[in-house]
């Protein structure tokens, strides 16, 4: 998938990511909260389970957030299966009592959150999730995923799928993502949750990104670069797989040397100043969203390559 690149939307890519490992596993039972069509998670082998046929792999669960993602902790337990389920990110709100009880009991549910940020655009503020992947990163045991092209979202498909000891959330877009470009190693520590994707000789300032906001990353760094600064630019698709990493690791990612740094996230900004530091810049989230084309909103809210070069320039 590296060497062939493409700019799906990541709902797309999880699609593909489905197609690709669903022959493999006969033990998927998918599903969706009556959004089937916009989740995307109907793969090429799904077959509808029907009162009068059990043969099915696929839960048209209806309009019941909740009660998918306890019958998903159900399917769970009772083992055999992997069971993923699939609603809009805002509509975790919900679920959230299944999904906590999903972490708590160690159960390796798979739930995929489409619709992510205020990229959803004119479906309005009610749709639009702001505080959402902040408060499931602060669930213990909770494994967030939020890839920023096809080929995080393939791995974040993959590491669900391999972890046993908990539940994972996947949290895709709307819109295309540019797939980045990443040599061997890079592609391999895709999987820790955080890495460097790209990176001048001794950095004077760190852009951390996620999901549709990594290319926005990747574009002010040049901007900057330009400028005659050093820059790096981290992908965290997963903060909870990061976490688990060892303090080298981590230190070799955001070397505590390197305090000047921005967070680009279109979500909440609060969650990310654990890894930019009091003095660091955010870019995301401090209100609620408005209803209007993605592009008009991501302007509106300064998730722009001119905004965050400012905000870089303020660190200097």
């Amino acid at each position: 998938m590296q060497a062939n690149p493409a700019n799906p939307a990541s709902r797309k890519a999880s699609q593909n990511a489905l197609n690709a490992f669903g022959p493999l596993l006969p033990e998927f039972m998918g599903g969706s909260a009556d959004l089937a069509g916009s989740n995307l998670t109907i793969w090429d082998g799904s077959k509808g389970l029907t009162r009068d046929d059990a043969s099915g792999n696929y839960i048209y669960y209806g309009v019941r957030e909740f009660g998918m993602s306890a019958i998903m902790n159900g399917i769970a337990l009772h083992k055999g299966f992997i069971p993923y389920g699939a609603t809009f990110l805002m509509f975790v709100e919900y679920a959230k009592n299944a999904v906590r009880m999903a972490a708590l009991m160690k159960q390796p549910s798979i739930f995929v959150y489409t619709h992510d940020s205020i990229g959803l655009g004119e479906d309005g503020p009610t749709h639009q999730p702001v505080e959402q992947i902040a408060s499931m990163r602060l669930t213990p045991n909770l494994y967030n995923w939020r890839p920023c092209d096809q080929v995080e979202s393939a791995i974040a498909w993959q590491q669900a799928i391999e972890r046993k000891d908990g539940p994972t959330s996947l949290i895709f877009t709307r819109q295309g993502l540019e797939q980045q470009a990443r040599d061997a190693q890079q592609l391999s520590d895709v999987k820790k949750g955080g890495y460097i994707l790209s990176c001048d000789g001794n950095p004077e300032i760190i852009f951390i990104a996620t999901g549709s906001e990594v290319q926005l990353a990747q574009d002010s760094a040049k901007e900057l670069r330009s400028q005659g600064k050093k820059v790096r630019v981290v992908s965290m698709p997963c903060t909870d797989a990061f976490e688990d990493q060892s303090a080298a690791y981590k230190e070799s990612v955001l070397p505590a040397s390197v305090s000047r740094r921005v967070a680009v996230e279109a979500g909440i900004a609060d969650y990310w100043y654990k890894y930019v530091g009091l003095n660091g810049a955010v870019v995301g989230m401090t209100t609620f969203g408005e209803s209007a084309p993605a592009n008009e909103l991501f302007e509106h809210f300064g998730f722009t390559v001119a905004n965050i070069v400012s905000k870089a320039n303020e660190l200097f």
